[in-house]
């Protein structure tokens, strides 16, 4: 391209921009109608024309864009998407528009309502109703389009994913009944009712259900089940917890609904109130007593249910506003530190319980607490609650026995470690983790636009 183009391009993007600042939105169409490719042209510090129409208040102008596919995750030099730029400047409703996605927001804003953490993702209606239902529920056994997912150790059956990519990237090796109704008959196999696939794009002239998933879990060697699978590239992940995290959005969901439950199914094979061997029922959803004495067959025991634990994993703000406390335990890699975590005990709030497990651990006391969001963990079977917490004393006590050393990190330290990769002395969990996204939250509701 000749520096005459370059010029001319640079003065249409300029125009452009200065269009979707203003609110033009006559002018704004007429750009994109003859370049499209403007739409995610970037001007002064990164900021492209939504951005610039969300920092302005120009919905009709976000809307469009919106409608047109512009990149709504993309960030300028400070980080920062449209729709934290929206919704620092009060615009609400953009903010809403910006919010509403099919796909999962890289950078989280203050509406905890708004985030949707790795392993949240709600693939199936789990019908609750109908785990009582055993004729439908063996009916649907049989049915041919039904999914069962196949776990070895906790461990579920995968292949290699079909994108093009290079991160290792799974899916969910998807069998139908033929392939494991020989398992179901078997006592030791766990069998759980997932729930339906929840329909794309339901029309009133649909007359069958979608296909319902079951997880199933057995003792059989992993080789011989490997076998079951048509496709080659078929294996159980060894690697443990960091497999988990290659999954889709969609697939994860699917994961830590199975493997919660089937974990739980591998501690409760006794009833732990009298030691009597328990049952199975209501879809795999419920563990009963065999023996009619126990105190556990009179009223309702979080016993005979799958249990979660719930942990408060919390991104501490030191009192200038400016610095965050991160730790790190022996076992992780090198350089890398994370938000603080501990488990809620019984009879304590979940503010309580930062406040207790920071100054534990740290050292550090902790004052006003707001929650954020959450996020299923399926490892085994944990509800990570995540906050940010304010600290009201900054000297660090580090609980040798918890972590290996923790510190307060400058602002623009964690930036460089999130965006750029640019420090060598901090390294921040990866993306699927709830410790992740609230270092990102905290980014972004603590900008300077």
């Amino acid at each position: 391209m000749t520096s005459f183009q370059l010029s001319a391009m640079e003065d249409m993007v300029e125009k452009f921009l200065d269009a979707a600042a203003r609110g033009d939105l006559t002018q704004v169409s007429s750009h994109l109608s003859r370049v499209p490719s403007l739409i995610n042209r970037t001007g002064c510090s990164g900021w492209t024309a939504l951005m610039l129409a969300a920092r302005n208040g120009h919905y009709q102008v976000a809307e469009m864009l919106v409608s047109l596919g512009c990149d709504k995750f993309s960030v300028n030099a400070s980080s920062q998407t449209a729709y934290d730029i929206a919704k620092f400047w009060g615009h609400r409703h953009i903010a809403g528009l910006l919010s509403r996605s099919e796909g999962r927001r890289v950078l989280p804003g203050g509406e905890p309502h708004l985030q949707e953490n790795y392993f949240s993702r709600e693939t199936l209606d789990r019908l609750s109703a109908r785990r009582t239902d055993e004729v439908w529920l063996e009916a649907k056994q049989k049915d041919p389009d039904t999914v069962y997912l196949l776990f070895s150790n906790l461990s579920p059956m995968v292949s290699a994913s079909q994108e093009d990519d290079d991160e290792g990237h799974i899916q969910l090796c998807r069998l139908r009944y033929e392939a494991v109704k020989d398992l179901l008959e078997k006592p030791s196999t766990v069998l759980i009712f997932l729930g339906m696939e929840r329909m794309k794009n339901p029309s009133s002239s649909q007359t069958s259900e979608p296909p319902v998933w079951f997880a199933v879990s057995t003792d059989e060697d992993p080789a011989e089940l490997l076998r079951r699978c048509r496709e080659a590239t078929c294996s159980f992940p060894k690697s443990g917890n960091r497999d988990l995290l290659k999954f889709s959005e969609e697939d994860a969901g699917v994961v830590a609904q199975a493997r919660s439950v089937l974990a739980w199914h591998s501690r409760y094979s006794f009833c732990p109130t009298c030691g009597s061997g328990t049952r199975l029922e209501q879809g795999g959803y419920k563990r009963s007593c065999l023996n009619s004495e126990c105190r556990s067959q009179q009223g309702v025991h979080n016993t005979c249910y799958p249990r979660v634990d719930p942990v408060v994993i919390m991104l501490v703000i030191h009192p200038d506003g400016n610095q965050c406390l991160l730790g790190r335990k022996k076992v992780f890699p090198a350089g890398l530190f994370s938000c603080l975590s501990g488990f809620v005990e019984p009879g304590e709030a979940i503010e309580e319980a930062v406040r207790r497990e920071v100054e534990e651990e740290s050292g550090v006391k902790v004052g006003p607490v707001q929650y954020v969001s959450c996020q299923p963990w399926p490892m085994p079977s944990n509800l990570m609650l995540g906050c940010l917490a304010a600290a009201v004393s900054t000297d660090i006590k580090v609980d040798e026995t918890e972590l290996e050393e923790a510190r307060w990190f400058p602002r623009q330290q964690v930036i460089d470690s999130l965006f750029r990769g640019a420090s060598s002395t901090l390294i921040v969990p990866p993306r699927q983790t709830i410790a992740h996204q609230l270092i990102r939250h905290w980014i972004s509701v603590n900008s300077n636009l």
